[in-house]
């Protein structure tokens, strides 16, 4: 089961427009009515997908819909619902029924994100590094990639604890998560994604050094005391989360009566301004960090 939250690359970027997908027997798999707003600028994707599934039905005896697969994906309010989903393959079959000045480009930015995937797993190190190289060409600092990766990282090892302790299910994570925010922070993550106007977007992507410190601390200390109480189950799990964010938020509270001001704050720690594809320079960039990749 794979943990969204530290899931790298659920959502992919075509000319400024986000792409949710998920990988399903180790391929890419892209929400269809993304890649429609994508290519069309509707302004209502589903329902553009629903007459186009009609009309190509109607004339050519195709039913659009064999080509999908449903897939949970993370909505604009953070919830999960089903979604249709294409494989790289099946979306070429799509895209040609869309009438788009934009389907020719898609098209080949398609076959080099499907060959990217493919590399990635021959090599699973280049994932790494090319998060790293998106988040260079972001405009995040050296530091904060640093401490972003090791928390990353960190992530990784409290959830293969949780997979030993019989919680494997992404609602369970998140039930998980949020016990530790909530001591950790006295917010849960989607509160504290309310708190800094965010919808899709990653919440820790968009913490300061100190939020990311603290969050550290707290699924770290949590990865320990599960070690060492072999806890087993949601109940028993849970009761642990939320001591070991105690741990981190113990910590936050001391720093703040020394310094007298929040951890928490609303600010994202970089500007949306600043986004991949918000100016030539920064795809110019991205261009040149991702080619010393290949």
């Amino acid at each position: 089961m794979i943990d969204k939250e530290i899931e790298l690359t659920k959502i992919a970027i075509f000319k400024g427009k986000d792409i949710r997908r998920d990988i399903y027997k180790n391929e890419w798999w892209f929400s269809v009515v993304d890649v429609i707003e994508a290519l069309t600028d509707s302004v209502k994707p589903r329902v553009y997908w629903n007459a186009m599934k009609t009309r190509v039905k109607a004339s050519e005896g195709v039913e659009l819909s064999t080509f999908c697969r449903q897939l949970k994906l993370t909505s604009s309010d953070g919830k999960k619902y089903k979604t249709d989903c294409a494989n790289t393959e099946s979306l070429f079959r799509i895209v040609q029924s869309i009438p788009s000045p934009k389907a020719e480009p898609f098209k080949r930015w398609l076959a080099k994100v499907g060959y990217e995937r493919i590399q990635e797993i021959e090599d699973p190190e280049l994932a790494t590094k090319r998060t790293r190289a998106l988040y260079k060409a972001k405009g995040y600092p050296d530091t904060w990639i640093e401490r972003r990766m090791r928390g990353i990282e960190i992530r990784e090892t409290l959830t293969d604890e949780w997979r030993k302790h019989n919680v494997s299910k992404d609602v369970e994570y998140a039930i998980l998560t949020a016990e530790i925010s909530k001591a950790t922070f006295g917010i849960t993550p989607s509160e504290y994604k309310k708190l800094k106007g965010l919808k899709r977007e990653n919440l820790r992507d968009h913490m300061n050094d100190l939020e990311l410190l603290f969050s550290q601390l707290g699924e770290a200390a949590t990865t320990e005391i599960t070690k060492v109480e072999n806890p087993m189950g949601l109940a028993e799990n849970k009761s642990v989360s939320k001591r070991g964010g105690n741990i981190a938020g113990g910590a936050r509270q001391k720093l703040e009566k020394e310094t007298g001001m929040k951890v928490t704050t609303s600010k994202n720690y970089l500007p949306n301004k600043h986004s991949l594809f918000s100016n030539k320079r920064s795809l110019s960039l991205r261009g040149k960090n991702l080619k010393k990749l290949k």
